[in-house]
């Protein structure tokens, strides 16, 4: 979010492309993965050459900048690709147009942060049985089994007016989004089943230079700025600049 002179705090969305490698099991970075707390028999993947397209734009206007960075990637000629998210309805539509065969994935700490919201409404917010309770359900969702874990929301009846709409719209979110918590199929593929690469973008990218205190950012300002940001943390804002003031006969970076 940055806040828009005569508008307020509007969102900023942004589409994040990487290149994904997964660690061998005798590797040293996964071993050092594995020691700074990684589950120790998932399929540890590497993200790396992270490029960025973010603005103030509405899902729909966003759909084709996420398209020509992916095409900018050369994303729509590579025979395996993810896309990792929080779930969001229009996320899985935009996607799912630009790039019909990718597997997308909620993002794993989603799902689990909704199975906490419900265990602490219900049993109570640092009592064992919710610490049970989710341990129970996160073990059934990384094994795949996205339908237990599902009854096991049902069976709390959680569709009562005191609860927030968090836990009531848990059960739905669950059901809506079971295509896309196939955790034990995206570790055999190895694929990622975390957005950190977004979240730190909206960190490292975006925040430093829109956060600052201020007045806000004039609309057309912000659009501008949040551009150059993406090419900057791209790697591409030299050749970006020359074709914008010194056009050049230059090809653009690879990555």
């Amino acid at each position: 979010m940055i806040l828009v002179r005569g508008e307020g705090w509007k969102e900023v969305k942004m589409a994040a492309f990487s290149q994904v490698e997964v660690l061998e099991p005798d590797s040293e970075k996964r071993r050092r993965a594995q020691r700074e707390g990684k589950r120790g028999q998932e399929e540890i993947v590497r993200l790396s050459g992270h490029s960025y397209s973010a603005g103030l734009w509405d899902a729909d206007t966003f759909g084709p900048y996420q398209y020509a960075e992916g095409l900018r990637r050369g994303f729509d000629l590579l025979e395996r690709t993810s896309s990792v998210n929080d779930g969001a309805p229009w996320i899985e539509r935009i996607t799912g147009m630009n790039f019909p065969k990718t597997t997308q994935v909620v993002d794993w700490s989603h799902s689990t942060q909704r199975l906490w919201a419900v265990a602490n409404t219900v049993y109570g917010e640092g009592q064992p049985e919710s610490t049970a309770w989710v341990e129970r359900r996160k073990g059934e969702l990384w094994g795949g089994e996205v339908e237990r874990v599902i009854r096991g929301l049902d069976r709390l009846n959680l569709d009562r007016a005191t609860y927030p709409d968090v836990v009531r719209q848990a059960p739905g979110y669950f059901r809506n989004n079971r295509k896309r918590m196939r955790y034990d199929e995206c570790r055999v593929q190895g694929y990622p089943i975390g957005s950190g690469t977004v979240e730190s973008g909206a960190r490292n990218v975006i925040q430093p230079r829109m956060r600052r205190p201020g007045r806000g950012w004039k609309r057309d300002n912000a659009q501008a700025m949040l551009a150059a940001l993406g090419e900057l943390h791209s790697g591409r804002f030299q050749w970006a600049w020359q074709q914008v003031y010194r056009p050049v006969a230059q090809s653009p970076p690879k990555f």
